[in-house]
């Protein structure tokens, strides 16, 4: 079959399935989730030796050592999948909740109820595990899923899909509920963002210039997450401890993830004490710092910051630095350089901490504390899929109850509208 056929056969056997997947019982689908669990540990030297082709592809194509832990699946990694199942397993199931149910005045019943989106289109690079984890978290909510991997992990993949299917068809569920598609070619990308009659949303992980490639060509509702370009506003009364903890912690703990810290804002009347105090820290942990015109009055030994800085995701121990005259130039710096991600304040003053949170537009404001808190796991979503910057459907880590919709419900006894 050409791409298109395949991709396409793919798509309507996942709707097929997603329509049964979705009157599935908590019980029926924890038990399809554990017998996940089982199979990828007594299918682990398969699943390895198939992880072991992908590997050697990618030393032989020069992938860097990082990209090639990313790929690694490893006994620690298999491990970790396996407990995430079982986290997935202890969530509660968001399907058929009913809530604000009302009485109308003509006696009609309305509520909303918790129903599967349908159809998921996963799309992502590097890490293999991602497989096992969207795919879990996609049959709890009761949607099928169809996921595309990077080329990196085409092995991989299309072995921890066989896995997964075995898994499904064990339990008497259609195995198409999770599929992964087998071809590396970028065309069955463009083939599945055309297919809007069978996929009802795209998720796209990984770098900003896949996210904005699958936007800007998909005919189907794209759940956005361009970049983290997370800030910390250090006011004038704050902590100089819990500043400098709160920061150290955002930008050196690990630096490559999206919530990590890219830029300091700090109130010029603490910028004189507080500017040495945390440069020297950043410096000792091998922080490149880049700042505005009085930040290097200040720290002479540091980088002056360019207009793309402001707009930078460095993903590395580089930090920007900017001295702020309030809050409100706090605020307008997030508003124009910001991207929706995670946005903290560091302040003593309660008045000024209720409007950080109120007038901040992100998908999370924090009160001191680190932005590496932006997390589905770390929020007690159980688990996330990923994070949207967008505000439809969803704003934020998405876990669970972010895989469904709500519907109307409405009982009568035999009202008619006049």
């Amino acid at each position: 079959m050409s791409v298109q056929e395949t991709v396409e056969s793919l798509a309507i056997e996942a709707k097929k399935a997603a329509r049964k997947l979705g009157f599935e019982s908590t019980t029926r689908k924890n038990n399809v989730l554990l017998r996940m669990a089982e199979v990828i540990q007594d299918q682990k030297d398969f699943i390895q030796s198939e992880n072991e082709k992908d590997l050697k592809a990618g030393r032989e194509k020069g992938l860097s050592a990082a990209m090639l832990d990313r790929l690694a699946l490893t006994d620690k990694v298999i491990d970790s999948m396996v407990a995430g199942l079982q986290e997935v397993i202890a969530l509660p199931d968001p399907v058929g909740e009913v809530d604000e149910m009302i009485r109308r005045p003509n006696g009609l019943m309305v509520g909303r109820m918790r129903i599967p989106l349908g159809v998921i289109g996963m799309i992502y690079e590097s890490r293999p595990n991602v497989t096992v984890d969207a795919a879990a978290l996609c049959l709890k909510a009761g949607n099928a899923v169809i996921l595309r991997g990077g080329s990196e992990a085409i092995h991989s993949n299309l072995a921890l899909a066989k896995v997964l299917q075995d898994a499904l068809a064990s339990e008497n569920i259609n195995p198409a509920a999770i599929q992964v598609i087998p071809i590396a070619d970028r065309e069955a990308v463009n083939v599945l963002l055309s297919l809007e009659e069978y996929i009802d949303l795209i998720i796209p992980r990984g770098g900003e210039s896949l996210i904005r490639f699958v936007a800007q060509n998909s005919r189907i509702p794209v759940l956005k997450h361009y970049k983290g370009v997370c800030h910390v506003f250090v006011d004038k009364g704050a902590d100089f401890t819990m500043a400098s903890e709160i920061i150290m912690n955002g930008k050196t703990q690990r630096p490559g993830v999206c919530n990590a810290l890219e830029t300091v804002l700090v109130h010029k009347d603490i910028a004189p004490s507080f500017l040495p105090l945390i440069g020297a820290r950043l410096k000792d942990a091998g922080v490149e710092i880049r700042g505005c015109s009085q930040t290097k009055k200040i720290l002479a030994d540091v980088s002056n910051a360019t207009e793309e800085d402001w707009y930078a995701e460095f993903l590395d121990l580089i930090l920007a630095v900017r001295v702020v005259d309030d809050l409100d130039a706090a605020m307008d710096h997030i508003d124009t350089y910001g991207s929706q991600h995670t946005e903290v304040i560091v302040t003593a003053d309660y008045a000024n901490a209720q409007r950080f949170i109120k007038e901040v537009d992100a998908s999370a404001v924090m009160v001191n504390a680190s932005t590496r808190f932006s997390d589905g796991g770390q929020f007690g979503l159980g688990a996330e899929i990923g994070i949207s910057t967008t505000k439809l459907h969803a704003y934020g880590p998405m876990g669970l109850k972010e895989l469904t919709a709500r519907k109307f419900i409405v009982y009568g006894d035999g009202q008619i509208r006049t």
